[in-house]
């Protein structure tokens, strides 16, 4: 099933930590991989990608099969020593119109990207360079591993300042439903605490 562009809207105002226990405590990306600035958000489509380890030259491809509103998510052969993204790759991903990139990795000009506004979300910040194999084995749009996630094309992508959670296409209908659920329960708790009520009251922990 594919992710209709209201879902990708309904899905862009809900924390990644509630997705993540509406899909049952499911889907979270390894949490050193963070927004190389706090304030940046992702959501989109994920088109995935597997490059060999220290070479981004498949990213750059990647760049361009992608579309519009679509999220990059990199797999780096466990090589994460490496400054797999910059300022050259931002200024590409922005022109072509790209919603933000995930990679199990590093990236580099950390301060340039926070100022281009592009979300790039990584393990941090390494000035290692990459090389340029062109003849490597790599792909595009099949199934990446990402820690103990496994991310295919097309499924949902979130990431905000607590971390990055992927949801597969066939299942986000019934999580964002879930989500919103989880989120109008938690603002009535909160009124409750608000209150005077206790949390072990709330929870019937007493």
């Amino acid at each position: 099933m594919a992710i209709s562009d209201d879902m990708l809207h309904r899905t862009s105002a809900l924390p990644t930590a509630t997705l993540h226990e509406a899909f049952g405590k499911r889907g979270n990306l390894p949490s050193a991989i963070k927004p190389v600035s706090p304030d940046f958000k992702v959501c989109g489509r994920a088109v995935t990608v597997h490059g060999p380890g220290g070479d981004n030259v498949w990213l750059h491809r990647a760049i361009y099969e992608a579309r519009p509103g679509d999220v990059l998510v990199v797999s780096t052969n466990s090589t994460f020593e490496h400054g797999y993204w910059g300022e050259i790759m931002s200024t590409a991903a922005l022109a072509r119109g790209l919603a933000g990139v995930v990679i199990d990795g590093g990236a580099r000009d950390g301060k340039l990207l926070a100022e281009f506004g592009f979300p790039v979300f990584s393990r941090g910040l390494c000035i290692k360079g990459t090389g340029k194999d062109l003849e490597a084995v790599a792909w595009i749009n099949q199934p990446v591993m990402i820690g103990e996630v496994v991310v295919a094309a097309g499924d949902l992508i979130v990431g905000d300042g607590d971390g990055v959670v992927a949801i597969p296409a066939a299942r986000v209908a019934d999580v964002l439903a879930a989500a919103e659920r989880r989120e109008a329960d938690e603002a009535a708790i909160i009124e409750r605490l608000r209150g005077g009520e206790t949390t072990l009251a709330v929870y019937g922990w007493e």
